[in-house]
């Protein structure tokens, strides 16, 4: 986190749009999507009014604040001074499209800045949960509540949600996995029109789904196929000691049951009580498929790592009687028959990356091209639903690539997703 210690302190009475200010509440106790930004609107001083504080943080230099005040900008300007200096001559068609590739690469950088820096955010609120567990149980239940509070105060806006890939995962896996299928779930629930409690009771039991793995051996928290019938079993011992913990900590029964009955099949066929769909709970549900997915996709030994696409596939092809068919097929529409992270060949041969996805159109995402006459720094996205003569042709793994299509779009080892507003801009409609 850089440090803002130095900047200087400002009446929160006297904040004005354009001023870039720093809140030392934290990410989980404001409903901004970020803890330091610069105040766009109105609403947004409106907002900062109301919670509470007297002074916050602001940075003269990153702000857009006149240097002069009206009045003396205005003397600045003597009578009869020199005439203006003739009108710069019309741009040409090049200058035009070279302007408007800059502005819409700047705005799909700033767009992933904003998305990968909530994701850090993130992170390391829910560290600092885990950190909590087992030394104060009851806190750790209230700070992984404001987290979920936190998600939700983002992500319940008006409009579509994309779903995004990340540039970087969030450094150790079990705190990737548990943003993972907690961002993913919520997303889900979203579609699936849950209430805010129910979506509360899903947030919070989603992020803590593994937390009995702190009770059990390090190498045993990641099931192996090479696992003997003792290691087994002892790895299946985490739902149970996550209830116990769960307990513990004061959870509700919503988040409770999540963590009990997380790798509970549809048909009876799970653990640790081999109940069917009928007695397990629509949160439960949930997880119970999204933890499936990211195993597929981001496995401990990333050698047997499945694309996206890969996954949904084998989910549907052999994983129906495993999960709520309805739900499953609410998933495949909401990731997008390509999911972000998939390797792909558009219609045109060129190979993609996709990169977001909008669960209206699942058969046209978003996708990042392998186009040699772009640098790989100015790539833009494509958006294929505005573009009606191009689509994918086939998902293929990245090892499958040309060699110079690989290092230009450069897939992930590890698949990390968070949520961004839809977006229309200039740079998804170029060709």
């Amino acid at each position: 986190m850089q440090d803002r210690s130095n900047d200087p302190l400002i009446d929160v009475s006297q904040l004005t749009v354009g001023m870039f200010i720093h809140l030392d509440l934290g990410w989980m106790s404001h409903p901004f999507p970020l803890s330091s930004f610069k105040i766009a609107s109105s609403d947004q001083l409106l907002i900062l009014r109301r919670l509470g504080l007297t002074q916050v943080r602001w940075s003269p230099a990153k702000s857009d604040v006149p240097l002069q005040p009206p009045a003396e900008q205005a003397a600045a300007v003597q009578p009869g001074a020199e005439a203006l200096p003739p009108a710069p001559a019309e741009p040409s068609p090049e200058d035009i499209a070279r302007e408007a590739h800059r502005r819409a690469l700047a705005a799909q950088r700033e767009a992933m800045r904003l998305c990968e820096a909530q994701y850090g955010e993130a992170a390391q609120g829910f560290r600092a949960v885990m950190d909590l567990v087992q030394p104060d149980p009851n806190q750790a239940r209230a700070n992984a509540e404001r987290l979920t509070a936190a998600l939700l105060d983002k992500m319940l806006v008006e409009g579509d949600l994309n779903m995004r890939l990340l540039n970087e995962a969030a450094g150790d896996r079990s705190t990737a996995h548990a943003l993972n299928v907690c961002i993913i779930a919520l997303l889900l629930g979203r579609a699936f029109g849950l209430g805010r409690d129910e979506m509360m009771d899903l947030g919070v039991g989603s992020l803590l789904h593994d937390v009995g793995k702190l009770e059990i051996a390090a190498r045993l928290r990641h099931r192996d196929e090479s696992f003997t019938t003792a290691e087994n079993q002892a790895y299946q011992q985490h739902v149970v000691k996550g209830v116990a913990i769960a307990q513990a900590m004061g959870m509700p029964p919503g988040p409770l049951l999540i963590i009990a009955q997380h790798h509970e099949h549809a048909d009876g066929s799970g653990f640790p009580q081999r109940i069917n769909m009928d007695r397990m709970s629509t949160g439960a549900r949930i997880v119970a498929l999204v933890n499936r997915f990211d195993g597929l996709c981001n496995p401990l030994l990333p050698s047997k790592a499945m694309t996206p696409h890969e996954a949904l596939s084998l989910m549907f092809a052999q994983g129906r009687n495993r999960f709520d068919a309805t739900m499953l097929n609410a998933f495949i529409r909401m990731m997008g028959v390509y999911p972000p992270g998939s390797t792909v060949q558009l219609t045109d041969d060129r190979y993609a990356l996709v990169v977001s996805v909008n669960s209206a159109r699942p058969l046209k995402p978003r996708v990042m091209v392998h186009d040699p006459k772009v640098p790989k720094d100015e790539a833009l996205i494509l958006n294929l639903e505005e573009m009606p003569d191009l689509g994918i042709r086939r998902s293929l793994k990245p090892q499958f690539l040309p060699r110079a299509s690989l290092e230009y779009l450069s897939p992930r080892a590890r698949i990390a997703y968070f949520f961004d507003a839809a977006s229309t801009g200039p740079g998804e409609l170029a060709a």
